[in-house]
């Protein structure tokens, strides 16, 4: 059996106010954060004021599903679809169930995908946002069934598709079933495409491999934050194999955007309204 339900739902009720990363509460301003590329030292309260952003040198660092989905989404318009799905080990594995399990302790989350359908600055949206905290947003079986589905949804109900991307690629535990999520989801992309509907796609660091390979480069309209590391192969695997060192920037979102496969390059803070206002472009152009 490929798809299971999990034994206990993740979910309460499946249409929720989503929590925006911690409560001020649950920090005090005795607790530091010192920036990995700045150096700048302030309180952990400043950083997730500022979506955990360094407020001095604009460092984005990762940040989960649930608080991108809160960032973006009106409030209380979320609807988390197709939760139940959950991956086993049908490959027999060795340490994968293992692995599964630590990665939904740490996430929180059943897989590495989140789907649903929400409003953005008032427009009815069918959204995907990958989750980094579980297995680095790695590609599964079923994480390309939710994303296929969420598409198929979309394309039945006339509804554009945001899809925020964060992945190290295939999931190398689920072998080929998890390299034919690409053609796959692929598939329901180009269908949800031929009706004239909008796919805009944001990609976060990482963006790599399969995913990279297939739909997070399939969008209409492709943004990425900052600094993101945007690549098939990322930058040790090539060094490994022609034995060069390659340049530091080469992968970064703003090279691939200088070499044309990304259109913009958008900050956390202002992603709501830059995609809000793309959204009602799309509509109007519709009517």
């Amino acid at each position: 059996m490929l798809f299971k339900r999990p034994k206990n739902s993740l979910e309460g009720n499946p249409k929720i106010q989503l929590k925006l990363f911690k409560d001020k509460s649950d920090t005090t301003d005795k607790e530091m954060f010192t920036c990995k590329k700045c150096k700048k030292t302030y309180s952990k309260n400043e950083l997730l004021e500022s979506l955990n952003v360094c407020p001095f040198c604009n460092e984005h660092y990762k940040i989960s599903a649930r608080e991108r989905l809160n960032i973006l989404c009106d409030s209380v318009s979320f609807t988390e679809h197709y939760s139940e799905l959950v991956s086993c080990n049908i490959l027999g594995f060795e340490g994968y169930d293992e692995k599964l399990a630590e990665a939904r302790k740490q996430s929180k989350e059943n897989e590495s995908v989140v789907c649903g359908v929400c409003t953005i600055e008032g427009i009815k949206t069918a959204i995907f946002v990958m989750d980094p905290f579980f297995m680095m947003g790695s590609m599964g079986s079923v994480t390309g069934e939710k994303i296929t589905r969420l598409f198929e949804y979309a394309t039945d109900n006339s509804l554009p598709v945001v899809g925020y991307c964060v992945s190290g690629g295939a999931r190398m535990q689920e072998g080929i079933l998890s390299l034919m999520q690409m053609a796959k989801v692929s598939a329901a992309v180009k269908r949800h495409s031929d009706m004239n509907n909008l796919y805009l796609c944001v990609l976060t660091d990482p963006t790599s491999g399969g995913v990279t390979a297939s739909f997070a480069m399939q969008a209409d309209i492709i943004l990425s934050e900052p600094k993101a590391l945007v690549c098939f192969a990322g930058p040790r695997v090539i060094e490994q194999t022609i034995r060069k060192k390659v340049p530091d920037d080469i992968q970064r979102a703003e090279c691939v955007m200088e070499n044309g496969f990304i259109d913009n390059i958008v900050g956390r803070k202002s992603q709501k309204s830059y995609i809000g206002r793309l959204l009602k472009m799309h509509m109007r152009y519709e009517v």
